[in-house]
């Protein structure tokens, strides 16, 4: 087999479940630093966090994860053994992302020893806090980025964007994710003296009924209009003649460059307010909403994947969250390209061996369109 393959297959084996690295950074920086990166480890808390670079200049970074969600039951052959069947290869992080990392370590090592001497600065980052809480993986390293003043100009994030195909769609932006915990504070009481108890399930419909049915915006570019989607709800005592003392409701907000986290907790809690909800409200910002407008990195990107693929790609903004959010308010253009996501997170997750041992060359033609 190719090396790509035995890189993959050595990362896939190590069961490194979210925050768990499982020696997966180790392998790549003893790869990367034989070619000659500068080496930087970089931990937070239980995170694992590293950081290589080579040249200097305009850089490209590229921007992954070692870390993969829990296996779950039912898999056809064992998550953590990589098993060729069909023309895939099975595994947890085939598709989500361990093999887009083998591939562009690979092709910016190849990249590097091609060209010692090449223009700009090729980077790779990857965290063991991607599918995790993401508190202390690319969030703390942009922070330490931020601080030192990381010259950073173009971001590759190499998640699993394509739908069908390797590269038929080119991720140009991601929503920003917003959710709150709330606990709506009642006076418990009997069902028959209702005038001796408050009942935060009532007290609070209103404000809900006007949360839900408002229109937030009407998208921005190619982004669908800001969403609130009420997850849970949960109350009562489990008695049929007893008014709850609380009630406390999650929902979460999938939002466009319109709006950033402050304003929309400013709009939440005025609403709240005007409906005299006696509450208290946890939120957690996963990240802002990032945008990449049409410029050197989009153009550079469309061109490679149009002629890898024969077809120019769709350019999109869909999809949940990415590290790429962490990086994007430093100043810096960001795109998503990476394998065909239809299995991941799924039992018997997988990608296509072609699809695998296609990966270090597109990532190898972006790298020299960028940076020769």
């Amino acid at each position: 087999m190719s090396e790509m393959f035995d890189l993959s297959v050595d990362l896939l084996r190590r069961e490194s479940v979210t925050p768990e690295d499982a020696g997966c950074q180790d392998v790549i920086a003893s790869l990367l630093s034989s070619a000659g990166f500068t080496i930087e480890h970089m931990p937070f808390g239980d995170v694992k966090n590293l950081y290589a670079h080579h040249g200097t200049g305009d850089t490209l970074l590229f921007v992954g994860h070692t870390d993969v969600v829990p296996p779950g039951e039912g898999w056809t052959s064992p998550p953590f053994e990589p098993t060729i069947r069909d023309g895939y290869l099975y595994g947890r992080g085939t598709a989500d992302m361990k093999v887009s990392v083998a591939g562009f370590v690979l092709a910016a090592r190849d990249f590097v020893l091609a060209n010692p001497s090449h223009n700009g600065r090729v980077a790779i980052l990857v965290t063991s806090d991607e599918e995790g809480v993401a508190l202390d993986g690319i969030r703390k390293v942009a922070d330490v980025f931020r601080e030192r003043r990381e010259n950073l100009t173009w971001c590759i994030t190499g998640e699993p964007s394509s739908t069908s195909s390797l590269g038929d769609l080119l991720r140009v932006g991601r929503r920003g994710s917003l959710s709150a915990t709330m606990t709506v504070h009642g006076v418990q009481g009997h069902v028959a003296y209702p005038e001796k108890a408050k009942n935060p399930i009532h007290h609070v419909m209103s404000a809900l009924a006007e949360l839900t049915s408002r229109v937030w915006d009407d998208g921005y570019e190619t982004f669908p209009a800001t969403s609130l989607q009420i997850s849970n709800f949960v109350s009562g005592t489990g008695a049929n003649n007893v008014i709850p003392g609380s009630a406390e409701v999650q929902f979460n907000l999938r939002y466009n460059p319109h709006w950033n986290a402050a304003a929309l907790r400013a709009e939440i809690e005025s609403l709240f307010d005007r409906h005299n909800v006696t509450r208290d409200i946890h939120w957690h910002e996963s990240g802002e909403p990032f945008y990449t407008p049409e410029g050197t990195l989009r153009s550079a990107c469309r061109s490679v994947l149009t002629a890898f693929t024969g077809t120019a790609p769709v350019e999109s903004t869909g999809g949940g969250t990415s590290d790429a959010r962490f990086i994007a308010p430093l100043g810096v253009e960001c795109v998503e390209i990476g394998p065909v996501n239809a299995t991941i997170h799924q039992v018997d997750e997988r990608i296509a061996l072609s699809e695998l041992e296609a990966l270090p060359s597109l990532y190898g033609a972006l790298i020299s369109r960028l940076l020769s």
